[in-house]
């Protein structure tokens, strides 16, 4: 079976984009999500005039804002009993480990830096949570992340479907996205690799 994100995001408009944008930024069962991908293919798709780009953006931006703040809600009322949780198929107690380690290598900026890296995303608000840190210097961080990854990443993908000739843009979207998923795993497989020279 074919999946094709751009048709996918005709289907669900703004308000499915702006859903797995929240639930990927602060539920616990979004961290698979394609947040970098769709929020490309939904720019590239509003280059295309299905979607005004601004309505679009502004409504990520809102719905990554207060996913995050739902995630730091979850971490900071129940952060002790999430890492006494058993496995199951959608939790794994690893990612909250890996995500609390890269929050100690970058402190704060993890909240910028973690938009950008799938996983990571979805955690980084819950450890902010679970350590109690202030809310106000959260929501500062929170903001210019959110900020950077939809605005950034949404009008990449609407300029660059601007820029190509109508006839191309399905010769380049796929293996765009695909180029976006890899970069966006590399800061994860590299953590991947370092762990497992370290044991």
């Amino acid at each position: 079976m074919h999946f094709d994100l751009a048709e996918t995001i005709k289907s669900l408009g703004y308000f499915g984009v702006w859903a797995i944008v929240f639930a990927e930024s602060g539920l616990l069962i979004g961290f698979f999500l394609p947040g970098d991908s769709l929020l490309f293919t939904a720019g590239f798709v509003a280059s295309q005039g299905l979607l005004n780009i601004w309505v679009l953006i502004i409504g990520a931006f809102l719905a990554a804002v207060l996913g995050d703040n739902v995630g730091y809600a979850t971490g900071y009322r129940f952060g002790r009993r999430l890492f006494q949780k058993e496995d199951s198929r959608l939790f794994h107690k690893k990612h909250l480990v890996t995500t609390t380690e890269f929050y100690h290598k970058h402190g704060k900026k993890t909240l910028i830096l973690a938009r950008f890296v799938p996983i990571v995303r979805t955690f980084a608000p819950i450890i902010a949570g679970v350590g109690s840190m202030d809310y106000r210097t959260f929501m500062f961080y929170n903001l210019i992340g959110g900020f950077l990854w939809t605005f950034g990443i949404t009008l990449l993908g609407f300029l660059l479907g601007n820029s190509l000739p109508a006839e191309q843009l399905d010769k380049y979207l796929l293996p765009i996205i695909g180029l976006i998923v890899v970069v966006s795993l590399i800061p994860s497989i590299l953590h991947i690799i370092k762990e497992n020279k370290n044991k």
